[in-house]
């Protein structure tokens, strides 16, 4: 049974962000100070990992997929190094960019974006939402309470506001959120990566925790800017989806 096709939300679930954040657990994990420990080519090995786990996705995604992986990579690419190396917003275990970064991004991207094209997650689109919409608050407000995260309550509660107004997009963004929150979790407990503890060490009256609850914020960015790629490459196809979902709305309403 494929993933988009499946009729079960939880084997959707399980074979697209399950299989992922058991990905994200083992990757990291060679990254991780217990690893470093051990060996001085921890972070190697983790990159290695890194390009196989890449490799099996980016072969198995149709040709569009493939095209959105490799503009997720290239913005990724300037990303980190624009906001760790250059701006220093946050800061990387040996103070670089892992080559497993990047990639990294894809992977998240491609795994949200079929747990959101699933049809029987669309099927329970609406009772999803909502138990998402319900956890990201309650974990937010959590990190608030007890961590002191104000940077990350603020980024959101912008998330979940901007998301009111995007039905198309909620899903895929909330399923992101939470698949970002467990990434940053689990990287900053193995030690891969850490946050200063207010925002960017620059905003002293928005204190920050490790990680802050909602960074996913600017994983959006790269969302956004791997779907301008691919607009920008295909012009006509993406003008001639956007009329057939007028026509479709236009003829349900």
């Amino acid at each position: 049974m494929s993933l988009l096709a499946s009729k079960s939300p939880y084997f959707a679930t399980t074979k697209s962000l399950g299989a992922l954040f058991l990905f994200i657990g083992f990757g990291l994990f060679l990254d991780s100070f217990y690893m470093v420990s051990q060996t001085n080519n921890a972070q190697l090995f983790a990159n290695i990992s890194m390009f196989i786990g890449f490799g099996i996705v980016f072969w198995q995604v149709n040709k569009r997929v493939k095209e959105q992986m490799i503009a997720a990579v290239i913005i990724a690419t300037f990303g980190e190094y624009l906001f760790s190396i250059l701006l220093g917003m946050y800061t990387y275990r040996l103070g670089n960019v892992p080559h497993y970064v990047p990639p990294g991004h894809a992977i998240v991207y491609v795994a949200v974006l079929y747990f959101s094209k699933a049809s029987s997650i669309i099927k329970n689109k609406i009772q999803i939402e909502r138990f998402l919409t319900i956890f990201i608050f309650i974990y937010a407000t959590v990190f608030l309470i007890f961590k002191n995260d104000v940077f990350g309550f603020v980024m959101t509660m912008a998330t979940l506001l901007i998301l009111r107004k995007k039905p198309r997009e909620r899903l895929f963004y909330l399923a992101m959120y939470v698949t970002v929150a467990y990434l940053e979790i689990v990287g900053t407990t193995y030690k891969c990566w850490w946050w200063p503890n207010t925002a960017w060490g620059v905003f002293d009256f928005l204190p920050s925790y490790n990680p802050p609850s909602g960074i996913s914020f600017f994983y959006f960015l790269l969302d956004l800017g791997t779907l301008w790629f691919y607009k920008q490459r295909h012009k006509i196809t993406w003008s001639r989806m956007k009329n057939i979902r007028k026509i479709r709305t236009n003829t349900i309403d």
